[in-house]
């Protein structure tokens, strides 16, 4: 008896040595599957694109896919992107930032917010084929509001110069997943214009317009930015709904890839990761400077 209480006293007693136990941090296990996803999906895959730029078909490094991202077609290429990416973004930051305001602070019925929320938590994600497939259906030569404006209202948009495969036409169907993204991301910064803000400037004498502008849009302003930049890197890496709509009647960067990647005539795969890597380059520094933008945004906003 006496044995085991000096057993027990020895155990708990505080000069003992401690048994360190193995503990597996169970709490990693829920983001496993992530990690596992971006490594497999995108980490890998991104790093073997890099690699395949810097490479000839030979497999020895060369910087010639680099330097023949100079040459005038595919630099054309690049800009032609850039101005469509940039014209969609301004226009999906403005029209989106105005419905925002208007379904938070407009005085609209409480169910239309929650339905535009819903609808644009839905849309911004709708992209790829079944997008182009659903303009063309709509505003191909044969599409039902081309038929409709045509047949009910005389007027014929395809004579007037309007395309569905050309560079507006492209902008246009961009802008179905723009503006709901725009939606999505602007809300909580114009939820977070506080009523005070207004009641102090209304107290002051300010007119409505003097508060907007002095008050609401600095707030706004670099949310707003961020914003544009990250439609303008959203628009930029859109490769599928570019190439199911306009295929090759468009000089822009996502065609010219595929040209070269899975092309039977210009079958480069290494340019076609360079091109790729291009395109990795303009879009992290995109969201480079989303980040940036957003991190001051948040400054006001707290």
């Amino acid at each position: 008896m006496a044995d085991s209480t000096m057993s027990q006293t020895a155990r708990v007693s505080p000069g003992a040595p401690e048994i360190s136990r193995l503990r597996l941090p169970l709490h990693w296990l829920g983001v496993t599957p992530f990690f596992v996803f971006a490594l497999v999906f995108l980490i890998l895959p991104t790093v073997g694109l890099i690699a395949g730029a810097f490479k000839n078909a030979a497999g020895d490094y060369t910087f010639d896919n680099i330097i023949a991202l100079s040459q005038p077609k595919l630099a054309a290429a690049y800009w032609v992107s850039i101005q469509i990416s940039f014209v969609s973004a301004v226009l999906g930051a403005l029209i989106g930032l105005a419905m925002a305001v208007a379904v938070v602070r407009g005085g609209l019925p409480p169910w239309l917010r929650s339905a535009t929320l819903t609808f644009s938590g839905v849309a911004s994600n709708f992209a790829g084929v079944p997008l182009a497939f659903s303009f063309i259906a709509t505003l191909g030569r044969l599409g039902v509001a081309t038929i409709l404006l045509r047949d009910v209202f005389g007027i014929n948009i395809y004579s007037l110069g309007f395309s569905i495969f050309s560079f507006w036409g492209l902008i246009l169907t961009y802008l179905y997943f723009q503006i709901p993204l725009m939606i999505v991301i602007i809300t909580p910064a114009v939820d977070g214009l506080k009523k005070e803000w207004g009641e102090a400037a209304a107290t002051l004498g300010a007119t409505n317009w003097q508060y907007w502008r002095m008050v609401v849009i600095p707030v706004l302003w670099p949310s707003f930015l961020g914003t544009t930049v990250l439609l303008f890197a959203n628009a930029f890496g859109a490769v599928a709904t570019a190439y199911a709509l306009t295929g090759p009647s468009l000089n822009i960067v996502p065609i010219q890839l595929f040209a070269q990647i899975r092309g039977d005539v210009l079958y480069n795969p290494n340019l076609g990761y360079a091109l790729a890597f291009g395109m990795i380059v303009i879009t992290g520094l995109a969201n480079l400077f989303y980040i940036l933008f957003q991190r001051r945004a948040e400054r006001w906003l707290k």
